[in-house]
């Protein structure tokens, strides 16, 4: 298998690290050469955190660099604005529509870019966008949106949906479970945006 980079982008208490602790273990299992990197920047108070995944045969470097990610998922509209950079050219963004304001936003010095996606699709971009956390809150609740965006990886990537199931009990407690399967059945099920 050739190398796979992955982003997880977002803002802090939204679950991506454990959307990449489950990536992280289901490569693992799958018997993949994994390496995961995560930045956090002022995650506790609402600031931006980043996790990078790579996997394949061998791997030497946990980084990945603009230009090599082949899949930027993102928990937040702007913040998938922002790492698109990082996009390989026929990459693919799978982007939550939730929009968190900026303190920019926050303190009237700025708005949020209404036409955000929009313009990401106009670029000739891949963007798969889905409203994670109004799916989250049907399966039971807001916090579930991590799942919905790792189901919707799911539906792109190599590895069938069972087995990311089998990871998810292995790093899930038993009590949400259930929950997040659902979660997660969702956004792999979501009709393509495409």
């Amino acid at each position: 298998m050739t190398n796979v980079n992955l982003m997880i982008v977002g803002v802090g208490g939204q679950g991506s690290l454990l959307a990449s602790k489950l990536l992280g273990h289901l490569l693992v299992r799958e018997g993949y050469d994994v390496k995961v990197s995560e930045v956090h920047g002022m995650s506790q108070r609402g600031g931006s955190v980043v996790t990078y995944v790579r996997c394949g045969t061998q791997v030497c470097s946990p980084l990945v660099t603009e230009g090599e990610a082949d899949f930027l998922v993102a928990f937040e509209a702007l913040e998938g604005a922002r790492w698109v950079p990082y996009l390989k050219p026929g990459g693919r963004l799978i982007v939550s529509t939730q929009q968190i304001d900026p303190m920019p936003v926050v303190v009237g010095a700025a708005a949020y870019p209404d036409t955000v996606l929009q313009q990401l699709r106009d670029r000739g971009l891949s963007v798969d966008a889905l409203d994670a956390l109004s799916l989250a809150e049907r399966a039971g609740s807001a916090r579930a949106a991590n799942m919905v965006l790792m189901g919707r990886l799911a539906h792109h990537f190599h590895l069938p949906a069972e087995r990311w199931l089998d990871a998810m009990a292995e790093v899930v407690k038993p009590k949400f479970l259930q929950m997040n399967r659902q979660a997660f059945l969702s956004g792999y099920h979501y009709p393509d945006q495409h």
